[in-house]
């Protein structure tokens, strides 16, 4: 009795050799989406080192949880306010977060006892003058820091 010869199936193999490309381009432009979408997240223009607190200006910073709705919004308003007052070219005044999990976050936290979502208002001299918590519309942010 002989047994029928193992032969490949040519046809399959070529179809499945068509489609490895295919899966490969679906894979990388999932992880670029996905990517993309985490960027979108971030806030943006901020930066996150406080060597300008007390430097001539005042600063305003953000205690920054990326696990909070609260801080993607209240970075968007302090955007807003940045745009409106820095509108002249000259910056009039810092806007800075400090985020948790971060070394330079977490030791300006820890400085100020500062909680998660919370605004901390520094003179041009380095003083913490005023704290509260999230959320504040762009003129609300816009009056405080007046």
């Amino acid at each position: 009795m002989t047994t029928p010869s193992a032969k490949p199936d040519l046809k399959t193999a070529a179809t499945s050799t068509r489609r490895m490309p295919w899966v490969a381009i679906g894979v990388i432009t999932s992880i670029v989406i996905v990517v993309a979408m985490l960027l979108t997240v971030m806030p943006k223009g901020f930066k996150s080192t406080h060597e300008q607190i007390g430097t001539g200006k005042p600063a305003l910073v953000f205690v920054y949880d990326p696990n909070l709705a609260v801080s993607g919004s209240q970075t968007e308003q302090m955007n807003e306010v940045r745009a409106s007052m820095n509108s002249g070219g000259e910056e009039q005044m810092f806007f800075l977060i400090a985020q948790i999990g971060t070394p330079d976050g977490d030791k300006l936290i820890a400085k100020h006892r500062a909680r998660q979502a919370e605004l901390l208002l520094f003179d041009s001299a380095g003083s913490l003058i005023k704290r509260d918590f999230a959320f504040k519309s762009a003129r609300d942010i816009a009056k405080w820091v007046r």
